[in-house]
């Protein structure tokens, strides 16, 4: 196998390589170590960090940003965006309360206050 990634850890956005099966992946065109864990991870276990909002029931027209507070799996986020989407929240809101809580081993949390 090989496949071809743009790093998005920093802004450089190197072009990486990887090749290899299994647990023996080899990555090329990285600048830094981090951009070779990047690649590996992208290949064998891809995770994304999902922002949204989530609506505020009692305030009209209202509603509240919200993230998950680490990566979940890439290939659950229409899975757990059906349920941020049926999710309402109760102004106050503060910035970090857990919204939604164990969502593949993390909570989605409010990123932004509301009184």
């Amino acid at each position: 196998m090989e496949r071809k990634l743009t790093c998005i850890i920093c802004p450089r956005g190197c072009r990486l390589t990887v090749s290899g099966e299994g647990d023996s992946l080899t990555v090329t065109g990285h600048a830094c170590p981090r951009g070779q864990v990047y690649a590996i991870n992208e290949c064998t276990n891809p995770v994304r960090t999902i922002t949204s909002i989530v609506r505020v029931e009692n305030r009209e027209d209202t509603m509240v940003s919200v993230k998950t507070a680490a990566p979940v799996p890439k290939d659950r986020i229409f899975e757990i965006m059906g349920l941020i989407r049926s999710t309402t929240v109760t102004a106050p809101v503060k910035i970090g309360d857990v919204i939604i809580d164990n969502v593949y081993g993390t909570q989605v949390v409010a990123t932004k206050n509301i009184d």
